[in-house]
């Protein structure tokens, strides 16, 4: 059986996500055992419209850790055929000559959907505007395992631009997959969590609340999700960035604060959000999050391209 394609977090129920999960697990093992070559006749395209560091490279090295090969663009909205008015699909059916899987970001949400209905091969969303980015909910998901063993029960307190936040729409909707979980979302006022993802829980009877007080929420949850207020999401609205930006700053405080076993997450790039000096404590977990994104992209890749048994 083979992962046709990965577009968004809804995909997966929670059979799916225990392979995806037990798939990482042994692909922890070959990356630290120097590699595999059972995708060394395949070729990844990276195809990315808006910036990466950890995205972009992690899949490159998932790719080159299990034998593949990549060809890449860093910035197709500029140093591709786009920049002289191409299309989406022509690019992709274009693209689709040259690779074995397509690993797609893009500034407008929908475009990894209207890209899977074109391309004969998989397609991977790695970030469609503000709309979803599930290879970072499953990495996510897969550290919040690591460190609690289950799921289920578990509070998360989501916080910072939810409005805009791919990263937390496509967590939420993961999570929603599990029992007893709660969500908490901190946000501005103006930067709330759309009305979409309050829906789709509400639907999975997924009890959340709203508040803008990260002080009094900090010592209650498990889990404490950071993001960034994105600034190239509100350049039509200056004020609103101005007004969010330093509001939630996760320091030596808030961290203490914290239940004992509690962790700290963020998908980083973070600015402001959390204080350096926070990272040396053993519930910031934000640098293995990171390290576990490769494992997770390698099993992907391995579903998407060999296969798995269910």
């Amino acid at each position: 059986m083979k992962l046709d394609h990965v577009i968004e977090a809804q995909q997966f129920d929670r059979d799916l996500l225990e392979v995806v999960f037990n798939e990482a697990n042994e692909m922890e093992k070959i990356a630290y055992s120097g590699g595999s070559d059972i995708l060394k006749h395949a070729i990844m395209a990276t195809v990315f419209y808006e910036p990466s560091t950890r995205t972009r490279l992690s899949f490159e090295s998932a790719m080159i850790r299990l034998g593949g090969r990549v060809i890449s663009t860093e910035n197709a909205r500029e140093f591709s055929s786009a920049a002289k008015g191409e299309s989406i699909q022509d690019t992709i059916r274009t693209i689709q000559s040259y690779a074995d899987i397509i690993v797609l970001r893009h500034y407008q949400s929908g475009t990894a959907k209207l890209a899977e209905k074109i391309a004969q091969i998989p397609i991977i969303n790695a970030g469609d505007g503000a709309g979803q980015h599930p290879t970072q909910a499953l990495l996510d998901l897969y550290t919040i395992k690591e460190s609690f063993i289950k799921i289920d029960g578990l509070s998360v307190a989501m916080v910072g631009d939810l409005e805009n936040g791919r990263t937390v729409r496509s967590l939420a909707y993961l999570l929603a997959k599990y029992s007893d979980v709660k969500i908490v979302f901190i946000s501005p006022d103006f930067l709330r969590m759309k009305d979409d993802i309050k829906q789709h829980l509400d639907k999975h009877e997924i009890p959340w609340e709203e508040c803008d007080d990260l002080r009094e929420i900090a010592p209650q949850v498990d889990v404490i999700y950071m993001t960034r207020i994105q600034r190239e999401r509100l350049i039509e609205r200056p004020g609103d960035y101005e007004k969010a930006r330093g509001k939630y700053i996760v320091n030596r405080a808030v961290v203490d604060s914290m239940k004992d076993k509690s962790i700290l997450l963020h998908p980083f790039p973070r600015v402001d959000e959390i204080s350096p000096d926070v990272d040396v404590d053993p519930k910031a977990l934000y640098f293995s999050q990171i390290q576990n994104g490769i494992f997770i992209r390698m099993a992907l890749l391995k579903m998407c391209l060999i296969g798995y048994q269910h």
